[in-house]
């Protein structure tokens, strides 16, 4: 069953969005303000993660895991006038494992590559955007249903309604090719509507409603991709339509921004196994220079809940697990942070807990 309402959706948002005057605030971290002092029409980007990998108690007697990860990314970005924005960027990584072994630990980029990153022309008008190419999905969703470094390649939509001085409703959707690795051939639409209330100030919060329909699975499953998900052969037992409500309240706390957020998601396209849940808490802001993060997530996914070929790679399992993640930051400056998380989980019909840690090195010019 095709996820028609979706289709539909995605079809009224371009038609409004098409319509209306105008770029909505966004939290992209490549977002970009022309106005702002000191910016040129044409500037360069980049970014640097060094990681340590260290797992144990791993499913299958797979050995322990212990693995080195440099990643970088390098771009530029032209604004030729108001409303238009050009960007492209490549990104280089060196790992010290081989291919086989990426699969095994159910990453979501290649190692010892060089790929385009990011490939994209951005219209913003005063309320609404419109993005073609390779970038970051623009829906707002946790790490238990998307993976924030992929990039899907497609066009997508955001459009805001301000409700008030501090309140605003908005509207992201759109159509995209997965672009995922080994050849991936999957389709993704998706639509959110969301509620924020009091944005921008000390305290709010907000409520986020999304539809995710992924299609054309086939060369994902045979790849391996689907990791946990249900399937028979290289056929998935389940279809991945994915109805999808988050909750958040931002705060303050002892001078430092404190967020919460609930997650929960259902597969409409399953029988059964198809619900998932998450809750996280941070405090503080690693962002930020000489400042501490400290965080805390739980999340307990059943088997088909996500598609599990998009969701994060920083958790073990991807679907079919519980568990809890604890993690520490500190900003050195405004260019470099460093971060801890700790992944403690267990698999569906597991007794004995997988334990991950990733030590983080990050930086951002």
């Amino acid at each position: 069953m095709r996820f028609w309402i979706i289709r539909a959706a995605c079809g009224l948002a371009l038609a409004a969005a098409c319509a209306a005057p105008a770029l909505a605030q966004s939290d992209d971290p490549l977002a970009f303000d022309p106005d702002a002092e000191g910016e040129t029409s044409l500037s360069w980007f980049s970014d640097l993660l060094i990681r340590g990998d260290y797992a144990r108690d791993l499913p299958l007697n797979l050995p322990d895991e212990r693995r080195g990860l440099a990643r970088m990314r390098a771009g530029l970005r032209w604004l030729p006038d108001d409303a238009w924005e050009l960007g492209a960027a490549i990104e280089g990584s060196r790992g010290s494992d081989s291919a086989q072994v990426v699969r095994l630990a159910h990453d979501n980029q290649r190692i010892n590559d060089l790929n385009v990153d990011l490939l994209y022309a951005r219209w913003r008008g005063e309320h609404t955007a419109l993005i073609l190419g390779k970038h970051p999905l623009p829906l707002e969703l946790t790490p238990m249903v998307w993976d924030h470094e992929l990039r899907p390649v497609g066009l997508s939509i955001e459009h805001g309604i301000p409700t008030g001085d501090f309140d605003r409703f908005v509207l992201s959707g759109g159509a995209w090719l997965g672009d995922h690795l080994y050849g991936d051939t999957s389709r993704i639409l998706a639509l959110q509507a969301g509620w924020r209330l009091r944005e921008g100030a000390e305290t709010g919060g907000g409520v986020l409603l999304s539809l995710i329909d992924f299609d054309d699975l086939e060369r994902i499953t045979s790849s391996g991709l689907a990791r946990s998900n249900r399937r028979i052969g290289n056929r998935l037992v389940s279809d991945f339509q994915l109805l999808d409500l988050q909750l958040y309240f931002d705060t303050q706390l002892a001078g430092q921004p404190l967020r919460s957020r609930i997650n929960v998601v259902r597969n409409l396209g399953a029988d059964d196994q198809r619900d998932g849940a998450r809750a996280s808490m941070a405090w503080g802001d690693a962002r930020i220079a000489q400042a501490w993060e400290l965080g805390l997530a739980y999340q307990r996914v059943q088997r088909d809940a996500v598609m599990t070929a998009f969701n994060s790679e920083d958790w073990w399992f991807h679907s079919a697990m519980r568990g809890a993640g604890p993690w520490v930051g500190y900003g050195f400056d405004d260019t470099w942070r460093i971060q801890l998380a700790l992944f403690l989980e267990r698999a569906d019909g597991r007794t004995v807990d997988t334990e991950r840690a990733l030590l983080d090195l990050r930086a951002r010019w």
